[in-house]
């Protein structure tokens, strides 16, 4: 009888898979059924290498020997995984497997890893795709039972390819040329040079230069109080001429010469005020679901988190706990046929459709809002939500229908995190109230903003209604009081240096680094494509940091000397 072989991308998600399908027996490495025989790899088992008839050997690593262009690339088996490609080329090569089945992580470095080991092992069996969005058991069957033609993912896989033999290209030429450069004078100075490292470095060394070269200016600004019958309140002098320009450190409220501050304060200490002021309703929306970049983004500035913890963490709670949907995605939005499993996954959240064992402290927390949601029908059809338009290979990241077990403090709180963008994001929209009143004292102006919290919306499920009410109710002034001016004081500021890149922000600077092209063909190419992918960025940092480029210091970034080198 014919079997076929599904290759996974690691041996857990392997183990996943014999038990989500049944009826497999274990053998060293291996799984074996009627109709399946079922391994993985660990991760990349090959990598590209220059064959050896044009390599050149590492002490003579010069200019002369530059551009390494190799007419062809040849695949070299990752030597601490080495057996494991044998094995799988044993299984592929197996008289009784007709076909394969590409079981890999489902995107475009899954699909390299099994490209290259079916190249490798130069088969032409037929392949047919696995593609999964969550790794709970139903998802497994589900995406069993409707297994895509290889042929559909061709042009995944040649980005794959593509991706790969640029950072080859780029790496090993920017590495043999800044190590020659280094090494001129003698001895070997490693200096390794990368597609997204490089640029990534760049934009560090940059604003570190902006900080060291910073000159700081004083400003002034003048801040009165002012007494109203029913009581006090205080206010800024602003300019209400003022137009944004070219100055980044220009303000409204800020006056650049302190005679003027002082001519201020003597004109209004002690007069009288004439009030006017103007409420407004004000709402806003909750924030987009997460994708990767902004949950380490926000993991990092909420809980200090570095972006490859987040991954991590992330990646455990899909792969293991099978409580999150796939991670390394780019997106902010869901499928649009997706209702049903949201309100499946609501249900799960509310406690009554979680089974047995889970972690019900956790569940506690979530079950009002969800109970409400699902009460109140809050689950439509929502652009804003649900949008084929924004989904590439993977949606945004949202819990599963799979209530949470013994999940690490850790994980908790990443969990927590997610879930709580999840259920805020069906909640309508916070309502404040924002007035804004001026008081004139001499034909100054001064402004004091007041925001009341009218409705919590989203926020409650953050708990965060209470503090959300910023400045809080202002005193009440009747119409046409005249409110006395009690105390005017001048402060004296300076202005500061750009701050350090944090990785959260440097990851949102990664994201968006299209953005920082002075060329504007080149910047039209890179609209909505930062520097590496959601999934590569944490390692890149990582890396910069192995190298020695940066240094971690807090939650900063801080350059070496080497990166400015």
């Amino acid at each position: 009888m014919t079997k076929k072989l599904i290759i996974a991308e690691k041996p857990s998600v392997a183990a996943d898979i014999a038990k989500a399908l049944g009826g497999f027996t274990k053998h060293d490495d291996y799984y074996e059924s009627e109709s399946h025989v079922l391994s993985s790899a660990i991760g990349h088992l090959l990598e590209l290498s220059c064959p050896e008839e044009f390599e050149v050997k590492r002490g003579k690593w010069s200019f002369t020997h530059l551009p390494v262009i190799p007419p062809h690339f040849a695949l070299s088996p990752i030597e601490k995984t080495e057996s494991r490609l044998k094995l799988l080329n044993k299984l592929i090569k197996r008289k009784d497997v007709e076909g394969l089945i590409n079981a890999c992580d489902a995107g475009r470095e899954g699909e390299l890893i099994f490209n290259y080991i079916a190249q490798h092992s130069k088969t032409g069996k037929p392949v047919q795709r696995l593609w999964l969005q969550s790794m709970t058991q139903g998802a497994i069957r589900d995406g069993f039972a409707r297994l895509r033609p290889g042929r559909e993912m061709e042009g995944l896989g040649d980005a794959a390819v593509c991706r790969s033999e640029s950072d080859w290209l780029v790496g090993i030429n920017g590495t043999r040329a800044m190590t020659a450069f280094n090494s001129k004078t003698g001895g070997f100075h490693l200096t390794t040079v990368g597609r997204v490292q490089t640029p990534t470095l760049a934009i560090v060394v940059e604003r570190e230069r902006k900080i060291r070269e910073f000159k700081p200016r004083s400003y002034w600004e003048v801040e009165a109080e002012f007494a109203a019958k029913a009581g006090v309140y205080t206010g800024k002098w602003f300019d209400e001429g003022f137009r944004k320009n070219d100055d980044e450190h220009a303000r409204a409220d800020r006056l650049w010469e302190q005679d003027k501050a002082d001519a201020i304060r003597a004109a209004t200490l002690g007069q009288p005020g004439i009030v006017s002021e103007e409420s407004k309703p004000e709402s806003r929306l909750s924030p987009l679901l997460f994708d990767l970049t902004s949950l380490q983004r926000e993991a990092n500035a909420r809980f200090g988190f570095s972006a490859k913890t987040t991954l991590s963490l992330a990646q455990a709670l899909y792969e293991k706990h099978k409580v999150l949907t796939y991670p390394r995605t780019d997106s902010r939005c869901l499928p649009e046929d997706y209702l049903a499993t949201v309100k499946a996954t609501l249900s799960v959240l509310t406690g009554e459709g979680a089974g047995k064992g889970h972690d019900e402290v956790l569940l506690a927390r979530y079950a009002p809002f969800a109970h409400q949601i699902l009460a109140r029908n809050w689950v439509i059809p929502n652009k804003r939500i649900f949008n084929n338009a924004k989904i590439s290979d993977h949606f945004a990241i949202i819990p599963t229908p799979q209530a949470p077990k013994h999940l690490n403090e850790l994980e908790q709180k990443l969990y927590d995190f997610v879930v709580k963008r999840f259920l805020s994001v069906f909640f309508p929209a916070a309502e404040y109230l924002v007035t804004t009143r001026i008081t004139r004292v001499e034909g100054h102006p001064f402004k004091t903003e007041g925001k009341v919290l009218v409705n919590p919306g989203w926020l409650a499920v953050h708990g965060k209604e209470s503090q959300e009410g910023g400045e809080g109710n202002l005193v009440a002034v009747d119409p046409g009081e005249k409110v006395k001016t009690t105390e005017v004081t001048v402060k004296a500021n300076e202005t500061k240096p750009p701050p350090r890149y944090s990785e959260a922000t440097l990851l949102s600077a990664m994201e968006g680094a299209g953005k920082m092209v002075d060329d504007e063909e080149l910047k039209a190419a890179m609209a909505g494509r930062g520097l590496g992918t959601p999934a590569t960025r944490a390692q890149i940092i990582e890396n910069l940091i192995g190298e020695q480029y940066m240094l971690r210091e807090g939650r900063e970034l801080i350059p070496t000397a080497k990166a400015f080198n």
